[in-house]
């Protein structure tokens, strides 16, 4: 479900996916190739909202913020979890379950893992492996575990290059999602 508040309607590039079982409302503006899973709530009432391309709100997750929220490209925020946080980097994995509270902000190439709080107004820096409750930064990748990461992370989630035939990364999943209606 796609809503207006306040006279701010959702702006959703062409080829993002919004399951029709979403509730995007307000001032949010979502990018190309993007998708917002069934169950999840992207929330732009208080603040704008906005979210990279090839980023992914996995199923029930909440996406809130007091202020302006922003999300980078090729973010997958796993089902179920909570960000109500300033920023997101790039190419950052936002574990199931975990929560991102308020004025946090998420440097790029970040894993934060699954059933992690990350405590307001935590700054984390770029390449950390995030853990725990309260969330601490258990290590920092190196350049060379960066770019494996990230490839690894590109060709599972966001292109068909090293993957089975019969596997999809979720970009392609959302495209065939909204092909089908659904």
């Amino acid at each position: 479900m796609i809503r207006a508040f306040n006279g701010k309607m959702p702006k959703i590039a062409d080829t993002a996916f919004v399951s029709e079982f979403a509730y995007v409302v307000g001032d949010v503006e979502i990018g190309e190739g993007s998708g917002v899973w069934p169950g999840a709530v992207v929330r732009g009432d208080f603040g704008s909202i906005r979210i990279g391309k090839n980023s992914h709100i996995e199923d029930n997750a909440v996406v809130h913020a007091w202020k302006s929220l922003i999300i980078g490209d090729n973010v997958t925020v796993g089902h179920s979890a909570v960000v109500h946080c300033s920023k997101i980097g790039d190419n950052v994995l936002v574990g199931n379950n975990a929560t991102v509270l308020d004025e946090t902000e998420i440097g790029s190439f970040c894993i934060i893992g699954a059933n992690s709080m990350v405590r307001t107004g935590q700054k984390i820096p770029d390449r950390s492996f995030v853990v725990g409750v309260p969330a601490k930064v258990k290590a920092e990748y190196s350049a060379e575990a960066i770019k494996s990461l990230y490839q690894e992370m590109v060709d599972k989630y966001y292109q068909p290059t090293a993957r089975k035939e019969t596997e999809l990364s979720l970009t392609e999943l959302a495209s065939q999602y909204k092909a089908q209606g659904l």
